[in-house]
């Protein structure tokens, strides 16, 4: 008989983040998110707002590298303890994490902006530069004349999607 538990026991601390990891991670979040949506104050929806975000990251970090993070003896371990913390609401892991971290890195002005468009330098003409790749005009009239319709106006003012004044 006591064989029977004592194994049940070492089964169960053996595979504590396999029963543990889904509660934690998904069940306890799951069923606070859902009170923090039918509750009238809007401070624990930014906390499990953040704990979703910062849980779908670590989630892509898992399946992008997950070849390198299968060879980490205890990243199964680490990761229920980083998520831990992030749930706990006592601890509001994911707050912090988020403020202090996250969304620093995302509104910096040194990230990258894949829609970058280098503004126009005042020295540079656009009719003029567009003139050095035409082939000789036979006519009288300049290169810089038949480019001259071009419109130039569109400048790159700045800004990305995160930025609080971006337009969308």
């Amino acid at each position: 008989m006591f064989s029977a538990i004592g194994s049940l026991v070492k089964l169960i601390f053996k595979n504590f983040d396999v029963i543990a990891g889904p509660i934690i991670s998904l069940v306890y979040p799951l069923y606070a998110s859902v009170r923090a949506i039918e509750s009238r104050t809007g401070g624990d929806d930014k906390q499990w707002l953040t704990y979703w975000a910062l849980y779908s990251l670590i989630k892509l970090f898992e399946l992008t590298f997950y070849r390198l993070i299968e060879w980490i003896p205890l990243w199964k371990y680490a990761k229920l303890a980083l998520t831990c913390w992030l749930v706990l609401p006592g601890m509001s892991g994911a707050s912090y994490l988020y403020q202090n971290y996250v969304r620093s890195f995302l509104l910096s002005p040194h990230s990258a902006n894949v829609w970058y468009v280098p503004a126009k330098k005042d020295d540079d003409d656009l009719a003029a530069a567009a003139g050095k790749f035409t082939p000789a005009n036979d006519s009288s009239e300049p290169a810089e004349k038949g480019v001259s319709s071009v419109d130039t106006s569109a400048k790159y003012v700045g800004g990305s999607a995160f930025d609080d004044t971006y337009v969308y």
